[in-house]
């Protein structure tokens, strides 16, 4: 919980920037409010912009349209990036015609043409999504991570992740005997599985593209300190501001639609107020046949069913061979 010395005992909740306050949520376009901002004064800048899929907050554009107008955002915020500052950009695939084109990929060179440089292209996979019928069924998407200068802000311990053999040993060397793995965990690697928020999940609202809290604070933890500046261009329901107040830090964002202003505004209340439920970024994720889910036993007779249960193995009769 996050208070000051106000009526209300909490931080307000500003429309404008000012380097004086703490948490900014901006009722329109976030070039208008990145105008605003001094250069060099934000620490992150994490967010997930529309990706020009016709969603009910954007407007289907031609591929390069859309495209120059993601480089003007981009560019502004660059120019308000501190020198140790991080930019990450998490999008998924724009679809034209049934084909997909993998924004990370379109958007690079904007990137590299601000003369930023990528450290990670972080793959975030979950489980559940949209079913295709003539393709693979989507369960990723990706976070470009790119740096201003080679002098950046990295905070491994705050994100590591429990060992997987903690007892491990080193069994040769000079370090023979000794346990090679840090005390403090290991590092998430660049494959992270989160849930993404569906209808079941603790955090979803009615906005149809939400990311979850969890993810967010990863990013808040390793790039950026305690009083540092986070900035989310494309705010949505407020996660990213939800994530850096979470972690002692400012949080600064713009939304155009205002139910999504007014949404953003409550969840922020909620976590100043210690109310607001979240997943925890500590919890396992859900196995369903370790849980006990009746639902993992498939409901059809066996001679017709094909697929194994995710507790059956695989014996070597089963394989399909030449």
């Amino acid at each position: 919980m996050v208070k000051q010395k106000s009526c209300n005992h909490y931080r307000a909740i500003a429309d404008t920037f000012h380097p004086s306050k703490a948490i900014v949520v901006y009722p329109g376009d976030c070039l208008d409010l990145l105008k605003t901002i001094p250069d060099e004064t934000l620490q992150l800048v994490v967010t997930s912009p529309p990706y020009n899929i016709g969603k009910e907050y954007e407007q289907k554009l031609d591929i390069e349209v859309y495209l120059q107008q993601q480089a003007l955002v981009i560019a502004e915020c660059v120019r308000v990036l501190s020198p140790r500052g991080s930019i990450c950009w998490q999008v998924g695939n724009y679809v034209d015609r049934a084909a997909i084109i993998p924004l990370d990929a379109a958007l690079y060179p904007v990137f590299s043409d601000c003369g930023l440089r990528m450290r990670n292209r972080i793959v975030w996979h979950f489980e559940h999504g949209l079913h295709c019928s003539r393709r693979f069924s989507g369960r990723y998407e990706t976070i470009n991570w790119f740096t201003k200068s080679d002098d950046y802000v990295f905070n491994l311990d705050p994100v590591r992740v429990p060992q997987k053999y903690p007892g491990k040993k080193h069994f040769k060397g000079p370090k023979a005997g000794q346990y090679s793995g840090n005390p403090l965990g290991k590092n998430p690697g660049d494959v992270w599985l989160i849930p993404n928020v569906k209808s079941n999940h603790v955090e979803k609202t009615e906005h149809p593209c939400q990311f979850p809290v969890e993810l967010i604070e990863r990013l808040v933890l390793a790039l950026s300190n305690k009083g540092d500046w986070v900035l989310d261009p494309f705010l949505g329901t407020g996660t990213s501001v939800i994530a850096a107040i979470r972690h002692d830090r400012r949080g600064i964002g713009a939304e155009t639609v205002p139910k999504y202003v007014e949404l953003a505004c409550t969840r922020i209340r909620q976590e100043m107020e210690g109310v607001l439920r979240t997943r925890p970024m500590d919890r396992p994720v859900y196995d369903p046949v370790e849980a006990g889910n009746c639902l993992t036993v498939a409901p059809w007779p066996k001679n017709i069913a094909k697929q194994k249960s995710l507790s059956e193995k695989t014996n070597k009769t089963d394989r399909i061979t030449d």
